[in-house]
């Protein structure tokens, strides 16, 4: 073992209070809305709606969530982490609350949509790595944020089973009661997280510049676009699923059953596929391994939709997706860090990830759109294969190297 591996199984140096809370804050913040697929059917069979309306909200979740990532980013980078995921919890739960009782459209797009997505937002994974990096050597920041991402997959993997549990035994109404009951936990599991971007352990020449002068430089960066460019793939690709797998799996014939143990599958797997990227995009280049996630994403929904599909392909899709699923987080969040520091992390990570969520946006839209136009999911299944070998292509040219700045001046 390397004595970088070694370094990462056992340094004192690494902060386990901020990851362990860390982590326990990305699982609950991204249990609820992976799981909000299991809400579909039942919702709109007592409401009346259409898959349309349901899908609508998922998107306007996703949607907030994206233009919420980096605000909040930039508001955690200046004036705390703790405060920002405070506020999250509150959003969250009153999200849900609202979806629960909503008697009308709007009522489902603002609570289930906005204020979701919102909560989402100031709890993400961009928050929360953020604050990992300003805490934790250059060197073991990819394991770490391997391990805040398959958090969030613990996450995925729990509350699968938890809320079909919970819908089963009480209802639908009930289980968003309870998990918004959960979400006012993390206010207090955020209290080691506080701190913004000019304290944390693991410092580096910090450049003066503004949220702006950051923004600009980013955007003028090649690598960082087409970064951004790719991820916004990853969005279309795995919200989709999300939420409209529960719905597919029933279509074509399949024991409702099959959805949760997919779902659950997925997310169990996520947490092996997560670890595993940060483990791997500490040793290996960073952008080749995103070009094989893509491609292996492609590879596998083109042999999902053409082999027989049984509950034993159902279980192998969703192990190997649950592989893949987040697996892009790590390198990608390392990618922008190595970029361009720590300072703005929260602000152009969450950049990166309002990409993240206009793709989500339209898988999870036209999920429901072209469900509802052409009674099946198939186009939207192809789109993604597409767009996952256009993403494969658009990281094989990133560069895994800092920003160059001749003309800034390191703060004294």
């Amino acid at each position: 073992m390397s004595k970088t591996a070694s370094a990462q199984f056992g340094a004192p140096s690494l902060p386990w209070l901020i990851i362990i809370c860390g982590c326990l804050i990305a699982a609950i913040t991204f249990g609820p809305r992976s799981a909000m697929g299991f809400f579909q059917l039942p919702m709109l069979a007592e409401k009346g709606w259409d898959r349309t309306t349901f899908g609508l909200a998922m998107a306007i979740q996703n949607l907030a969530w994206g233009l919420g990532t980096p605000i909040f980013g930039a508001l955690a980078d200046k004036f705390g982490t703790w405060r920002v995921l405070a506020l999250s919890g509150v959003m969250y739960a009153a999200g849900l609350v609202m979806m629960a009782n909503s008697d009308s459209v709007a009522m489902l797009h603002l609570g289930g949509g906005v204020l979701v997505g919102l909560g989402v937002a100031s709890g993400s994974f961009g928050i929360v790595l953020a604050a990992f990096a300003r805490n934790v050597a250059p060197e073991q920041r990819s394991f770490a944020f391997g391990l805040g991402t398959a958090a969030g997959s613990a996450g995925m993997f729990l509350f699968a089973p938890l809320s079909q549990g919970l819908i089963s035994a009480y209802g639908w109404y009930d289980t968003l009661v309870v998990m918004s009951v959960m979400m006012l936990i993390i206010p207090v599991l955020a209290i080691p997280l506080r701190g913004n971007s000019s304290s944390g352990s693991a410092q580096q020449a910090i450049y003066r510049q503004t949220a702006g002068e950051a923004l600009r430089e980013a955007l003028g960066h090649r690598s960082y676009l087409l970064l951004v460019s790719g991820f916004f793939v990853c969005g279309f690709q795995v919200a989709f699923i999300t939420a409209h797998f529960p719905a597919y799996i029933s279509d074509i014939g399949i024991d409702a059953r099959y959805a949760v143990i997919a779902l659950a599958l997925i997310g169990f797997f996520n947490i092996i596929g997560s670890l595993s990227a940060g483990y791997i995009g500490q040793r290996y280049s960073k952008p080749m391994f995103l070009v094989w996630i893509y491609l292996g994403r492609s590879v596998l929904v083109t042999a999902f939709l053409l082999l027989p599909q049984t509950p034993a392909t159902v279980v192998t899709f969703s192990i190997l997706m649950g592989l893949l699923w987040l697996s892009t987080v790590p390198p990608t969040n390392s990618l922008v860090a190595i970029m361009f520091g720590t300072a703005h992390l929260g602000m152009l990570g969450g950049v990166v990830f309002f990409s993240h969520q206009i793709g989500s946006f339209l898988g999870v839209w036209l999920g429901g759109y072209l469900y509802d136009a052409f009674g099946t999911y198939d186009p939207v299944w192809w789109l993604g294969v597409l767009l996952g070998l256009f993403a494969a292509v658009v990281h094989w040219p990133i560069k895994e190297r800092p920003v160059d700045r001749p003309t800034l001046q390191p703060a004294e």
